[in-house]
């Protein structure tokens, strides 16, 4: 990769690889080809196998194989532009009418200011850029750069312009606007800035290592990190990706000779054909998903392999690497060849904060990889805290009467609820009959209230510093009144304040041996005066204390998957086992007295095998359980799948990974997976379960640790 001082040049894949051309629509047209009695029977087999290998033939012709690059982003001292193949700019924003930049953290979207106005360029991650990269590199070239929170959307909203009366940068974003500046965000950027910036001005620790001539350590030896290799290996994925090929093209062969006279030989040569063609192709794209990355870390240079292949191999002598960013970044599709985020990358930034390398680190443990380099002499830079998760409650929900009256608060009065004013006088009446439940928990660290009517349904709910109420005063004073409170996190904590103050009354103590040994003369006197010591009665009396209840026996919620999954569960049972009846009577049909006549029995035995094989399978299902002692997954015959405790949970939610499908896992409060729920149960009712036990919903913030719930 060529680095040029004061430019930066966005990810982007290499040029035209051997790859299938259209292999869909020639898949289509060899099934079709299979379906027509063509004579002679060789040139019928001869025209399934040319139109199956004519996408790899395509593919391999030198023409389509050139290697033409992509078109790229790149920001340099000529401004943003993009280059197309040959070097034709497609797109470009001169440096001279570029009046600042702006990134949008809730879409990520870069934004350019110019005298006419702002213009939304694109996102980050499809324009191959980095946060980091673009901040560092613009303000180098001394284009103000900003990081704002919220979307480009809101940014280029033209009432905005209406109470703009400054121009500038600064003042398109006013500060009561609805875009205001993300100080977190950008703070984190400058700070690694800054460290960037210690690194390039400081000696490498090598040449501060040859100058005090410390001895080689076990440290200091040559480290290799591999990720885990792909389950089954890449060589048996190309094995069976070729059985599968001979296989169908045997069969089509084999019906070939038999002559492919009836309509339902050549149905099942257009079947092994499909089966052929989908095998090697999806053979190659498991090949490719499955390479390793491969690290080689010694003091002299970094040797790094994203894929198979020359071209897939990074040499990077440490001379020219000031410091090495280890964090979340981007990395290329292995099938497009698009740029994509990716949990893990390095960024390694040479002496003049111009960036050598990005180097992929997908799959790799971002601890292990930060101290390997830093135990060989690299300056490692980390993002830092992440910005605080905050949660989406508003309170659209309030009373207008809340507003109205300056100094309101909200008291128990008459058995029931009401809203005082700032005199005391009771403005606003809920009688009791109207209040089903009051429920108190907490919400991003808020003591917040749900308020329910007699059937069960929420009608209210705002934090209590918007009420002006404490959190104790009105459990206390509900429960005084006679209303239905409940305050789940801090029964919670009188259950194990009370536990661990008695668990050593369960537990009688052994008893003494008499002393036999002579006491001396000063505390005999000591013994003379204070008097003979009181008998040991801890004995006589032992408190049974039973053990609190865990995640299967305490009181919680009991969640099932939604009707929706299991019902769409049920058609899929139902189709893979008709599909699977239908190639059964293609396959055998010939051998069973023909395709309608098997096809007439297998069918209907394919409905009933699905429906009762799911049937079988849902009976048994299983239940995810969450309470205030922790969550479990337990069976509807109540077998114990898995539980956690309350102090092993960090977060439950939607992990949206790069690589997987959006899955519902458990997090410990370090942040590693703990458990994957493999059923998705109703999102908005295991939030609900969640915050009425005080479980914490969402990914931890590990680098912020939640303060305990208010008030207790």
């Amino acid at each position: 990769m060529r680095t040029v001082e004061h430019e930066l040049v966005g990810l982007a894949g290499p040029g035209g690889r051997w790859r299938p051309v259209a292999a869909g629509p020639f898949a289509l047209l060899a099934v079709a080809l299979a379906l027509l009695p063509i004579r002679p029977v060789w040139l019928w087999a001869a025209l399934i196998g040319a139109v199956a290998a004519i996408p790899w033939l395509l593919g391999a012709a030198p023409e389509a194989r050139r290697r033409r690059p992509r078109p790229y982003w790149r920001l340099s001292a000529d401004g943003l532009e993009r280059i197309g193949p040959g070097g034709l700019t497609l797109v470009r924003y001169e440096r001279s009418r570029i009046e600042g930049l702006a990134i949008t953290t809730g879409d990520e979207m870069l934004t350019v200011f110019h005298r006419f106005g702002r213009t939304a360029v694109g996102g980050l991650t499809s324009m191959g850029f980095e946060p980091l990269t673009v901040f560092v590199t613009a303000r180098r070239l001394g284009i103000p750069m900003h990081v704002l929170d919220g979307e480009a959307s809101d940014l280029l909203d033209p009432a905005l312009d209406e109470a703009l009366r400054v121009p500038g940068l600064d003042a398109d974003v006013p500060g009561n606007g609805p875009l205001p500046r993300d100080n977190a965000a950008e703070k984190r950027l400058l700070d690694q800035e800054a460290a960037l910036l210690s690194a390039a001005h400081e000696p490498p620790r090598a040449e501060e290592a040859e100058k005090t001539a410390e001895p080689a350590s076990e440290d200091r030896k040559p480290v290799r990190l591999d990720t885990p290799a792909p389950l089954p290996s890449r060589r048996r994925i190309a094995l069976l990706g070729t059985l599968t090929g001979l296989l169908g093209a045997g069969m089509v062969a084999r019906i070939a000779a038999e002559g492919a006279g009836g309509f339902g030989a050549r149905l099942a040569a257009g079947c092994w054909a499909l089966a052929a063609i989908a095998g090697v192709l999806g053979t190659r794209r498991r090949l490719l998903r499955a390479a390793q990355v491969r690290w080689t870390i010694t003091a002299d240079r970094l040797l790094v392999r994203g894929r198979p292949g020359r071209r897939g191999l990074l040499d990077l002598p440490s001379a020219g690497i000031a410091a090495i960013v280890v964090g979340p970044g981007l990395r290329l599709d292995p099938l497009t060849g698009e740029p994509r985020r990716a949990d893990l990358a390095a960024l390694a930034f040479g002496h003049r904060l111009e960036l050598v390398a990005r180097l992929p680190a997908h799959g790799l443990d971002g601890f292990q990889l930060a101290h390997a380099l830093d135990d060989h002499g690299y300056r490692v830079v980390t993002p830092g805290a992440r910005a605080p998760r905050t949660p989406e409650y508003g309170l659209e929900g309030l009373p207008e009467i809340f507003a109205q009256v300056p100094g309101g608060r909200l008291v128990v009065a008459d058995n029931g609820l009401g809203w005082a004013d700032a005199a005391g006088d009771v403005v606003l009446k809920m009688p009791e009959d109207r209040i089903g439940g009051i429920e108190l928990l907490t919400i991003g660290g808020h003591a917040w209230v749900r308020l329910y009517d007699s059937d069960g349904d929420e009608f209210f709910a705002a934090p209590l510093s918007a009420l002006r109420i404490s959190r104790t005063d009105l459990r206390e004073a509900a429960r005084r009144a006679g209303l239905p409170v409940n305050d789940a996190e801090y029964d919670a904590y009188l259950s194990a304040a009370f536990h661990s103050a008695v668990s050593t009354l369960s537990v009688p103590a052994p008893e003494a041996e008499p002393a036999t040994a002579p006491v001396p003369a000063q505390g005999a006197a000591q013994e003379a005066v204070s008097g003979p010591p009181p008998p040991d009665r801890s004995g006589e009396f032992t408190v049974a204390i039973a053990p609190p209840p865990g995640p299967v026996t305490a009181p919680g919620t009991l969640l099932d998957a939604t009707r929706r999954s299991r019902v769409g569960t049920y058609g899929m049972s139902v189709l893979l086992c008709e599909a699977v009846a239908l190639i059964g009577a293609v396959w055998l049909g010939p051998e069973l007295g023909g395709f309608l006549a098997t096809a007439s029995w297998s069918v209907p035995t394919g409905l009933l095998v699905g429906l009762l094989g799911y049937w079988l399978y849902d009976r048994n299902r299983s239940q995810l359980r969450v309470s205030s002692a922790g969550l479990a997954v337990v069976t509807k015959r109540g077998k114990v799948e898995w539980d956690l405790a309350r102090d092993r949970i960090g977060g439950i939610g939607i992990d949206e990974a790069a690589e997987r499908m959006p899955r519902l896992v458990v997090w410990n409060p370090s942040g590693r997976v703990l458990r994957q729920v493999t059923f998705p149960p109703d999102l908005d009712a295991l939030r609900r379960a969640c915050e009425r036990y005080g479980v914490p919903w969402g990914p931890p913030d590990e680098d912020r640790p939640a303060p305990p719930p208010p008030e207790l």
